[in-house]
């Protein structure tokens, strides 16, 4: 595939951001105009019931504070994956929802795992690992930017904090890494200059021909005039005929 074929912008980076926002500050509307809790639709650890929180749990949130807290990483994490790996976007998001609700539904503590936090997890570490498996610039670039931006969350895999659920960090995290090392991308092939092939051979370059073996610059002595080549070209005049 040729290079302008990736990493172009399509309707679904703003889309799907857009509608991940909306859904998760949706339900926290619905909680607050009807007063209602959803919170016991949160993954419970190993029990039935608490299964259906793999899927649901992603939209509950406990506070404004907690749900703010998702947004922005939520809407930037999800616009880069749909730009960066558009083909493998939807897989990825929705494999990561699966596999770090279950692994959070069988590691975590007895209590009500919500929020969005685990997903992100999962979209910071997908985004970091694959580009650095990938070994793309842009796409190791975009790791460092993860890095800069989110690398703190990094503290929150560990039971620094009683309120928050770290088992769910951890699961997305472990999770995000699992899907970079499993999910198949196409990457645009990089054009490579003649010198960098292996079949190059350095004295066969016009270029370096002008050099000599100390690198300097070799003056031609020719005259330039002797390859100028002169043509006539003759119109014949239409009023001269008779």
């Amino acid at each position: 595939m040729q290079a302008n074929e990736h990493f172009k912008f399509s309707n679904w980076v703003v889309l799907a951001p857009l509608l991940a926002v909306l859904s998760i500050w949706t339900v926290f509307w619905v909680e607050i105009k009807f007063g209602v809790n959803f919170n016991e639709y949160g993954i419970y650890p190993r029990s039935l019931s608490g299964l259906r929180g793999v899927f649901l749990s992603p939209f509950i949130h406990g506070s404004v504070e907690h749900l703010y807290n998702n947004t922005i990483p939520l809407a930037i994490l999800t616009a880069f994956l749909f730009y960066f790996y558009q083909r493998a976007a939807l897989r990825v998001l929705l494999s990561g929802i699966l596999i770090s609700g279950l692994l959070t539904w069988s590691i975590a503590r007895p209590s009500y795992h919500i929020g969005a936090s685990g997903i992100i997890y999962v979209l910071a570490s997908f985004i970091f690992f694959k580009g650095v498996f990938a070994k793309h610039y842009r796409l190791v670039a975009l790791s460092l930017v993860v890095v800069f931006i989110y690398g703190s969350m990094l503290w929150y895999i560990f039971p620094v904090k009683e309120n928050i659920s770290w088992e769910g960090h951890l699961a997305g995290f472990i999770t995000g890494f699992l899907l970079a090392l499993t999910t198949k991308v196409k990457l645009p092939v990089e054009k490579k200059y003649e010198w960098e092939r292996e079949d190059y051979n350095e004295e066969e370059d016009p270029f370096l021909k002008h050099f000599d073996e100390d690198g300097n610059f070799i003056e031609t002595t020719e005259d330039p005039k002797d390859h100028i080549q002169i043509k006539y070209h003759y119109k014949e005049d239409k009023e001269q005929k008779s």
